[in-house]
């Protein structure tokens, strides 16, 4: 674009552009847009971290002495509709993707900055009629909406909810076309598809699936709500009640069509950050770059046909379910390149264990440990043990919670810096990441225990002999919530107070630490041109060089 090589007329960063509330709602910054959603999804994460909390306190107990069964029904759907639909799947795509991503391809701003703006307004729409649902006494069905009691029997404010999940929905479609048009059209010159950082394949991969996916789960809750809406009038719809002709199982099969791969929308993005952190604290080319790559690509892909591993005790085919079984096995070999090519990068490195690194080796721990528990929930004989009962919770979290979520924060402490222009108190930081380890271990293995024990997962009373692990899990769940407490208090405090740092303080290597911090608005006065492959760090010699030349002038 020509326009890139006009030098703009003031230099000022992008937080002093403005601080009107209107000069923050109206922006088209996707720097600004990144902000918005980080405030966004940390206001839901405290919300349904509290439904988490209340969950945990009933089950210290084996009687249902803290809240009513259909209380409790309420709060476990709130935690996960709040959680996966406003907290997993934007987390790391609609903050730090936005974010980073344009200032990695050497890029002014995404290729569509109104379309990012109006994908803030629609997932906060989403959010506002998800809190609707809340204030209107909370939703009965689970997060997961089946049918036919979602849209038929329940009494609750499914509607409500359905309709903030759409809108929500539409908000990832909008950011996945923007990141895929951002990164075929706008990267720098000398930017090929083998020299990007693989974080940007990470989102690549993730847009793909944003688009392709999120329609069909959209259409399948409009769907559900249309046979909602008229299920008491004489235009009775028979979409997925059987007493009208409709199909349940159908619900099913487009529901987890879509939402096995947004398991993928939520931790690809993690697998992005991760491989960014550890080549930078090993001072090491990411081991096997073109297969990393290749890998996500290949998630990606292989996610969309393994829906049915869900569906196993569902009334689907037996045959069907075998294919289901073997496909997902294949699905953990992209994800087992990752985790082998990591480990490789961090061999003899020159490693430094700050507060990202340390947040990558917990995800990488942690993700391992929920991907080979994976393995057992393929297995056909083992699921139908298992199906229901804590077990698949204690997976799910290992995957989403130690998973995701620690890549997040381990990118939010990585790039804090470069957002913010400030560090935070190293020591701090190390404290909580060990902190979030040791409660999220000590809260989720012993649902391993008594799930394969047989205790049913959205029950808020049980046997006595489940109270042992039950204390456990609740106890590791007191220590996880202190440690999610203290980033949230410390990277509040060094926003304001924190020490200034320049444009590189880790010596890492990419576009986005070529900028000033926090950037200029329009992040690069010229264009950048990129001479050297992602992750040029030489094993030898300690340098800063970046192989990045601007306007003439290489920049190190």
């Amino acid at each position: 674009m020509t326009t890139l090589n006009i030098p703009l007329p003031r230099r000022h960063d992008y937080l002093s552009a403005g601080s009107t509330i209107k000069s923050w709602l109206l922006t088209v910054d996707h720097k600004r847009i990144a902000l918005l959603y980080l405030v966004s999804i940390t206001l839901f994460f405290f919300v349904g971290g509290a439904a988490a909390t209340l969950i945990r306190v009933e089950l210290m107990t084996p009687r249902g002495d803290v809240v009513s069964a259909e209380a409790y029904n309420r709060l476990f759907t709130l935690h996960g509709a709040v959680m996966i639909f406003f907290f997993l799947i934007p987390s790391i795509p609609a903050t730090l993707g936005n974010f980073l991503i344009p200032l990695m391809i050497g890029a002014r701003d995404l290729a569509f900055p109104k379309l990012n703006l109006a994908s803030w307004y629609f997932f906060m729409a989403g959010g506002i009629l998800a809190v609707v649902a809340i204030l209107k006494g909370g939703v009965d069905t689970g997060w997961t909406f089946y049918t036919p009691y979602s849209s038929t029997y329940s009494n609750s404010a499914v509607t409500w909810m359905a309709c903030g999940a759409l809108l929500a929905g539409f908000s990832s479609i909008f950011t996945g076309i923007n990141f895929i048009a951002t990164i075929h059209t706008m990267r720098a010159p000398g930017m090929s598809w083998f020299r990007l950082p693989l974080f940007v394949w990470a989102h690549y991969a993730t847009s793909l699936i944003m688009v392709l996916g999120t329609p069909v789960v959209a259409i399948t809750l409009l769907l559900m709500v249309v046979e909602r809406t008229f299920r008491n009038t004489s235009m009775q719809i028979g979409i997925f009640d059987p007493a009208i002709g409709g199909d349940p199982v159908l619900f099913q099969h487009l529901f987890w069509f879509y939402s096995h791969p947004a398991v993928y929308i939520m931790i690809l993005p993690s697998m992005g950050v991760v491989s960014e952190i550890i080549s930078c604290f090993s001072r090491k080319p990411v081991f096997g770059y073109t297969f990393v790559a290749g890998s996500s690509l290949a998630i990606a892909v292989l996610g969309f046909l393994v829906w049915g591993h869900h569906m196993f005790v569902s009334g689907q085919s037996m045959y069907a379910s075998m294919v289901f079984s073997v496909l997902s096995f294949l699905v953990a070999v992209p994800s087992a390149i990752k985790v082998f090519n990591w480990t490789a990068t961090l061999y003899k490195g020159r490693v430094t264990f700050t507060t990202p690194l340390l947040y990558a080796i917990g995800f990488i721990g942690l993700f391992t440990i929920g991907g080979l528990t994976g393995l057992f929930l393929a297995s056909l004989a083992i699921d139908v043990h298992v199906h229901d009962t804590y077990f698949v919770v204690a997976h799910f979290h290992y995957i989403m919670v130690g998973g995701a979520v620690m890549g997040y924060l381990g990118g939010l402490h990585f790039w804090w810096p470069k957002i913010t222009g400030r560090m935070y108190p190293k020591t701090w930081g190390i404290f909580s990441a060990v902190l979030i380890f040791v409660g999220f271990n000590l809260t989720f293995f012993p649902q391993f225990i008594v799930g394969y024990l047989g205790m049913p997962r959205r029950y808020h009373a049980y046997s006595p002999e489940f109270q042992v692990l039950n204390v456990m899990s609740t106890a590791g769940a007191s220590i996880l919530g202190a440690g999610y407490l203290f980033p949230f208090t410390y990277l509040l405090w060094s926003l304001f107070r924190g020490p200034k740092v320049g444009a590189n303080p880790w010596g890492a290597k990419g576009l986005e630490w070529q900028t000033e911090s926090p950037p200029t608005t329009h992040n690069f006065d010229e264009t950048p041109i990129v001479t050297e492959p992602a992750y040029n760090y030489d094993p030898e010699i300690e340098d800063d060089a970046s192989g990045v030349v601007a306007g003439g002038r290489t920049s190190l």
